[in-house]
C-alpha cells in the first residue's frame, strides 16, 4: 500500500478503535477487486470519506475521493489529500476535476463521489448530481452505490464532534454493481442508483438499535426524529449558500 495512504488507514483505524465504534459491513464481495469503479456514496458527517475508504482497504483496494478544492489550501489535509491521490472540485468549474477523475478510471482506479454534493441536514437522500453515472459511462466502467449509516452521531453539519468514546454501530453496505450502457439515459440511471442506495439505507436503518433521544435531531423526521425534512433542509442549504456569496462579494468589494 503507498505509505500517505496506509499512514492515514492507520491513523484512522487507531481511531474508531478508541472511539468504540462499531463497524459492520456488508456486501464487500460486490467491490471489483481490478479495475475502475465508481463508487457513489451518500453524505450525512464529515467523516464519510472515511469510512467509505474502509470499504476499498478492506478488500484491497484504494479509493480516489473527489473532494472539494478548499480542503487543498490546509496546510496539514492538503499535502495528505495529495498525498493519497485524490481529486480537488472545483464547484465553479468542474470540467478539471472531471477530465483527473476519468482519467484515474480508465487506469484501473476506484474513485469515490458523493452524488448528493453536500451534506443531507435531513440524513434522508437528497437530489443526486448525474455526474458519477457520467464517469461510469465514459469510463466504461460499473457503478458501486455504497451507503453509510451512523456517521451523523460522530460530526455533522451543524452539530458539534463527538471524538470521545461512544460505541455505536456504524453500517456501511455495498449493493452490486451497476452497469451503464453507451447512450444510456445519465438522468435514468442515476435515479437507479439512488434507488438501490435508499433500498440499503431502509435496509440498515430497519436493524439498527434504538436510536437514544438525547440523539433524536440527528434522525430523520420519517423515522420519528426531529432532523428537518429534505424540504426545510433544501431551505437551509439555500440561505447558506446565499451567505456564502455575500460574505465573498465583502471580501472581493
Amino acid at each position: 500500500m503507498e505509505p500517505v495512504y496506509s499512514s492515514v488507514i492507520g491513523v484512522a483505524r487507531t481511531l474508531f478503535a478508541a472511539q468504540g465504534l462499531k463497524i459492520h459491513m456488508r456486501g464487500l464481495e460486490n467491490v471489483p477487486r481490478s479495475g475502475g469503479a465508481v463508487m457513489a456514496i451518500n453524505h450525512t458527517g464529515y467523516f464519510d470519506f472515511t469510512y467509505a475508504g474502509l470499504v476499498g482497504v478492506t478488500v484491497g483496494r484504494l479509493v480516489r475521493f473527489m473532494a472539494k478544492k478548499s480542503i487543498w489550501s490546509n496546510p496539514v489535509a492538503g499535502p495528505l489529500m495529495t498525498g493519497m491521490k485524490h481529486i480537488p472540485v472545483d464547484r465553479e468549474a468542474g470540467t478539471e476535476s472531471f477530465a483527473a477523475a476519468l482519467k484515474a478510471l480508465r487506469a484501473g482506479e476506484v474513485v469515490g463521489v458523493f452524488p448528493e454534493a453536500t451534506i443531507s441536514r435531513s440524513f434522508e437522500l437528497k437530489d443526486f448530481k448525474s455526474g458519477a453515472a457520467r464517469l461510469a459511462q465514459d469510463a466504461g466502467v460499473p457503478l458501486l452505490p455504497v451507503t453509510i449509516w451512523g456517521s451523523q452521531r460522530v460530526w455533522t453539519k451543524g452539530q458539534p464532534k463527538r471524538m470521545g468514546r461512544h460505541g455505536f454501530p456504524l453500517l456501511i453496505s455495498v449493493g452490486a454493481p451497476i452497469t451503464v450502457a453507451p447512450g444510456e439515459d445519465v438522468t435514468e440511471v442515476t435515479a437507479r442508483m439512488k434507488s438501490a442506495m435508499q433500498e440499503l439505507l431502509d435496509t440498515d436503518q430497519a436493524v439498527y438499535p434504538a436510536w437514544p433521544d438525547a440523539e433524536k435531531h440527528l434522525l430523520p423526521s420519517r423515522l420519528g426524529g426531529t432532523a428537518p425534512t429534505l424540504a426545510e433542509a433544501d431551505e437551509l442549504d439555500r440561505v447558506e449558500r446565499a451567505e456564502r456569496v455575500r460574505a465573498m462579494r465583502r471580501k472581493k468589494g
